[in-house]
């Protein structure tokens, strides 16, 4: 029994050493990133910065507000071109998907969610650019093609947590609307759908968050225009990108501002994160 006691005590001791070390490392990025970004954007200046539009680190000019614009048009058009399909999809495999098919489906789909990005960006470059070249001329290379790149990137997300929700409400609802007189079609998208909104929500947001921290796949099909877009098919240039764009021969001013812009993009996931835990929290409540 003692033997089972320290044994006990010591898997919590390393389960307490784990927890710490997770703590201390994100602890640890926060301080570096905001030490070394915070005083360079009130160096710039946080007008200039935030809301500058020309990106010169040669002359000087650090203004990222394009970048951030192209953040959020790329993370709309993912999120419109994946979101919808995602659900769609998670729906059509709990409630109508036959089983030998379900079996062919959901292998392939987590499969979908260990590709690396770098393939995602090298599928977009090889048959995407091209697709929206032909289709709608320009270069191929633009917001547009970045944001159904994304939106591919972001169904496995948005579709194993959809479907895990929809699994999850209870068979109850469903049969009380068939008893009521409602389709089988009606019953799955007015009864059990709205029923599994909170953790279809959260996957939305899980879905967003990998959007915007998304960088290789966005380098390679977004064309890295550090301009402000003027429509779909113009170049665009993202936050992660004009970092991993310039971080390797950046030094001083320079640098510091990059991370300025990892400050920025930091906020903008702490803001998805809390939302996460707000719908989270309310789906438990209710």
């Amino acid at each position: 029994m003692k033997r089972h006691n320290y044994m006990e005590k010591g898997m919590q001791g390393i389960f307490l050493l784990c927890a710490t070390a997770s703590i201390l490392a994100v602890a640890l990025i926060c301080v570096f990133i905001f030490a070394n970004g915070i005083p360079a954007i009130f160096k710039i200046s946080p007008v200039k910065f935030l809301g500058g539009s020309i990106w010169k680190p040669l002359e000087n000019l650090f203004g990222i507000f394009p970048m951030i614009v192209g953040s959020l048009y790329v993370t709309a058009g993912g999120v419109l071109v994946g979101v919808p399909i995602g659900i769609l999809c998670a729906v059509f495999m709990a409630r109508f998907c036959p089983k030998r098919l379900y079996q062919v489906i959901k292998p392939a789909i987590e499969l979908l969610a260990g590709i690396p990005s770098i393939v995602y960006g090298f599928f977009g470059l090889v048959v995407l650019v091209p697709m929206v070249r032909n289709l709608f001329g320009g270069s191929g290379k633009s917001i547009l093609t970045a944001s159904i790149m994304l939106g591919i990137m972001i169904l496995p997300t948005v579709i194993g947590v959809a479907e895990s929700s929809i699994r999850a409400v209870p068979e109850s609802y469903y049969e009380g609307a068939l008893g009521l007189g409602a389709t089988h079609e009606r019953a799955v998208f007015f009864a059990v759908l709205p029923a599994a909104k909170s953790g279809i929500l959260a996957g939305v947001i899980l879905g967003i968050g990998r959007v915007i921290g998304e960088t290789m796949a966005v380098v390679m099909v977004a064309g890295n225009q550090a301009v402000m877009p003027n429509s779909i098919l113009g170049g665009v240039r993202t936050l992660t990108s004009n970092i991993v764009l310039e971080m390797g021969y950046a030094s001083g001013l320079h640098k510091d501002a990059l991370i300025g812009t990892a400050v920025v993009l930091f906020v903008f996931i702490l803001i998805i994160n809390l939302c996460f835990s707000a719908i989270k929290k309310k789906g438990s409540e209710q």
